[in-house]
Order: structure tokens, then C-alpha cells, then sequence
């Protein structure tokens, strides 16, 4: 029996009891107190949020950070934002989550052959955090990568996402060359022992939805493509 969900739950728990950046520390436990807090502030989960899915992935998803009033609230990543809305509707369509839907840590939504994950832990200010808290963060990151060994596929959503899993993430390209990021762009890549296609996608950020930067149909392409890389 595979020992990764037990190695995914140590992760997951040292995620949830990092302090190391004061400055995210400070702004995910004062989010329930801001103008634009949702709900109970009591139910705020305001802590690092770690990653979840499917243990056996052959699918990673790598996002920014959780954002303060989606994941910093829910607890779990890309819940309870329209970022994660647009997310987890692709990922519905592409048979790849048992719902469109993601709106708490108890709704029921599994994930297929995905695991989803952030460069960075802590709901940042402005939602930009630094390089330096993503590199506090990078250990995560690393020790997630080799833990899903039968990942295969690595969507980065966004540059930042790009740049964390190629710097400190645990992921190398075979050429030595530095990957320029662009949508729906392939790189050839190594993680650990394995090779894997590293891909990159325009973060589906409200900003980027709604400004037409990203669409569904683009959207809809890249979970196409790497569904084809997977060979789901």
C-alpha cells in the first residue's frame, strides 16, 4: 500500500502550523477583520492553507497563494473564491473533479488523478507575496513534488507558480535552459527521479477572467492538453 497520504498528511499538517513569515502571519489572521470579510469572522480558518487532492495524482496543479478571503477563510485551496470557481468547473468538465463547484472543506468535492497546491501558503497582502516568502515556502513545495511520485504533469498557474517550481520546487528543465513563461506553454522537465511536462496558464485570477486575459475556452484547452499528457 502506497505510503503517500501519510506522507502528504505530515506535509499537510507542518503547512498548517507554519509561523515563519511574520507578515503573512499578520495578514491572514487579520483578514476576518477586514471590510471585506465574509460570513462569520469566528470561521475563518486563517492559518497556512496546506494543498489536498488525489494522493495518486498524476496531475499537479501549482497556484499562487491562497487568497484572503477564498482559502485563508475555507481553509482549503481555491475554496470559496472565484478564482477557485473558474478552477474546479474546468476541472469538472475535464472529469478531473466529482463537482464544478468548491465552496467549503465539507461540501464533498473530490478531486481525480489532481493534486492542487500553491508556491506560497499564507494569503498574501494585495494578494503578492514576495520572493522571499516564497522561498519559506519552497520546502513545501519540494517535499510535495517528490511525495506524488506519479505525477507526470505540472500545471504552473501563473508565473510566480512558473518560477517557484523551477527555482526552489523541486523541478529542473532536461535542456538547462530558463523557461520564459507564456500560456499553455511545455517544458520538458525532471522532478526527482521521473520526467515530467511541465506546463504554464494564465492564473484564473478574477482580474484575468474578467478582463478577457483568460477565458474558458483557453482555459478548457490547457486542461485538455494536459489531460492528453496525463493520458486520462
Amino acid at each position: 500500500m502506497s505510503d503517500r497520504p501519510s506522507a502528504l498528511g505530515a506535509i499537510a499538517t507542518e503547512i498548517a502550523d507554519c509561523y515563519a513569515c511574520a507578515r503573512l502571519v499578520e495578514w491572514r489572521e487579520r483578514a476576518p477583520s477586514h471590510q471585506r470579510s465574509i460570513g462569520d469572522a469566528d470561521q475563518y480558518w486563517a492559518k497556512a492553507v496546506p494543498g489536498f487532492g488525489d494522493a495518486e495524482a498524476r496531475l499537479l496543479i501549482v497556484g499562487l497563494a491562497p487568497a484572503a478571503h477564498g482559502a485563508n477563510r475555507t481553509g482549503r485551496m481555491f475554496t470559496g473564491d472565484r478564482s477557485g470557481d473558474f478552477l474546479f468547473a474546468a476541472l469538472y468538465r475535464a472529469n478531473l473533479a466529482s463537482q464544478p463547484t468548491s465552496t467549503s472543506r465539507m461540501d464533498g468535492l473530490v478531486l481525480h488523478d489532481v493534486y492542487v497546491t500553491s508556491a506560497v501558503h499564507c494569503a498574501p497582502p494585495d494578494n503578492k507575496p514576495t520572493r522571499d516568502e516564497r522561498h519559506a515556502c519552497a520546502r513545501f513545495l519540494s517535499r510535495e513534488v517528490s511525495a506524488l511520485a506519479n505525477v507526470r504533469v505540472v500545471l504552473a498557474l501563473g508565473a510566480f507558480a512558473l518560477e517557484a517550481l523551477l527555482g526552489e520546487g523541486g523541478l529542473s528543465l532536461r535542456d538547462g535552459t530558463r523557461a520564459k513563461f507564456a500560456h499553455a506553454a511545455e517544458f520538458a522537465a525532471t522532478a526527482a527521479d521521473r520526467d515530467v511536462t511541465l506546463v504554464s496558464s494564465y492564473h484564473p485570477s478574477q482580474r484575468n477572467v474578467f478582463t478577457g486575459l483568460l477565458t474558458t475556452e483557453m482555459f478548457d484547452a490547457v486542461m485538455l492538453r494536459v489531460g492528453t499528457l496525463v493520458g486520462t
